[in-house]
């Protein structure tokens, strides 16, 4: 029976009324928040290891303090409501893509789908290239900077905010070669476009880096180089995929 109340996820073409379709939007909506409070509950009973995990960048001998008397409680609950965000995202987006899907034609429903999994896996090599790389030596710098003039307290709600922070900022950046891709899929630029625009390319790159939580040199260049080479891959991503489309005639199409 439970089955059955689940949203149906209709084909290409297939009509609905607007009841249905408020309908579907109002399930689909709850089957999200669900799946987010589940994974709230779960990620709140194992926080303690997530805090632990999340700590571990920190240079050797500090610890975190808090302030007030509810300080802890709030901050498991920022860290787990982060984390569940993570795990529940696959059911969530799936939820979005089957509402949306019926609108788009099978051809463009495997493209998208691909560019999905691949936007995933830039996505997981966003965020543990921060964790791994990008994230110790910020700390440490940071950390310890003119440590000898002040008593250095982390603050742990400062702290876990500066770590979501930077893993969410790596995440959007290594999906560089998607948008990119977006962009020269709607004729706004072109492989050859980006090519002659590579300086432009690299300021604005590091224009971007100096906006992430990271404000020493050392961190700066490590977040600055993985953008160059994903600037470099989506120009051959850009180049593959408008020769393809170009012979599909879709770039041939007029306005």
């Amino acid at each position: 029976m439970a089955l059955k109340r689940l949203p149906r996820r209709l084909g290409h073409g297939e009509e609905a009324t607007l009841v249905e379709h408020l309908d579907e939007l109002r399930t689909r909506l709850l089957l999200s928040l669900a799946a987010l409070a589940l994974a709230f509950v779960a990620v709140f009973l194992l926080h303690e290891h997530l805090i632990e995990w999340m700590s571990r960048p920190l240079p050797e001998g500090r610890r975190l303090v808090t302030f007030g008397v509810t300080e802890p409680f709030f901050t498991a609950i920022k860290v787990s409501f982060f984390g569940a965000l993570v795990i529940a995202l696959p059911v969530i987006l799936y939820q979005l893509w089957s509402f949306l899907a019926p609108a788009l034609e099978q051809g463009t429903q495997r493209v998208i789908a691909s560019f999905t999994a691949f936007s995933v896996g830039l996505l997981a090599g966003g965020l543990a290239f921060g964790y791994f790389i990008v994230l110790p030596r910020a700390i440490a710098f940071l950390t310890t900077f003119d440590e000898h003039l002040y008593d250095v307290q982390i603050r742990a709600n400062y702290y876990y905010s500066f770590v979501t922070l930077m893993l969410f900022g790596m995440g959007v950046v290594f999906q560089m070669p998607i948008f990119v891709l977006a962009l020269v899929r709607l004729r706004v630029v072109t492989a050859d476009k980006l090519r002659r625009n590579r300086r432009i390319a690299v300021f604005l790159m590091v224009l971007v880096a100096a906006l992430l939580p990271t404000v020493d040199p050392v961190s700066l260049a490590f977040e600055v180089v993985p953008m160059l080479l994903l600037y470099e891959l989506s120009i051959h991503l850009s180049t593959y995929f408008e020769r393809r489309w170009e012979r599909a005639g879709v770039l041939a199409e007029e306005f």
